[in-house]
């Protein structure tokens, strides 16, 4: 098993008073996990979506990642314009090309972006798992559904597999 960290959309144009207490929460368990990818030279992706309607596009304040998050060089960037991440970009290349077959998957929005994008893996023969408390939404049923419905692996798993 080789694994990918993939953090989805957790964009400023998505950041409100809906969103921001489940993004924060999100955010400290996928800031916990990248130092552990990080020690092992394993693949991050940073994922961002462009939408023209929300603003969210490459110049744009609303583009940008929230400030709870700190992609570093060396790490990949993925533009995406559908739901699911390997729709109609090069994150499948990306995978293959390191060895990658599981993706440990982190985001916003659980049951639309995470949950497009856990299945597309699926489609292309991956193992896609949901970091646990690692995705965020505009309401905590969303989180829990897809928690409910998905693979999912705790920090403390992530830990002992990449120790």
């Amino acid at each position: 098993m080789k694994m990918a960290l993939m953090v989805i959309d957790l964009q400023k144009a998505y950041l409100n008073e809906y969103t921001e207490r489940y993004m924060k929460s999100a955010c400290e368990c996928i800031n916990a996990v990248i130092p552990l990818f990080r020690k092992n030279k394993l693949p991050i992706i940073w994922v961002q979506h462009k939408d023209e309607y929300d603003r969210a596009v490459p110049g744009n304040r609303e583009f940008e990642f929230i400030d709870y998050l700190k992609p570093e060089e060396g790490d990949f960037h993925i533009v995406k314009e559908y739901g699911n991440t390997f729709n109609k970009t090069n994150c499948y290349e990306i995978i293959k090309a390191h060895g990658v077959d599981t993706i440990l998957i982190t985001g916003f929005s659980a049951e639309y972006c995470v949950l497009s994008t856990y299945r597309g893996a699926k489609d292309l023969d991956l193992t896609p798992v949901i970091l646990k408390n690692g995705i965020a939404s505009d309401n905590r049923e969303a989180i829990d559904f897809v928690e409910r419905i998905s693979s999912t692996m705790s920090y403390s798993v992530v830990a002992k597999i990449l120790s």
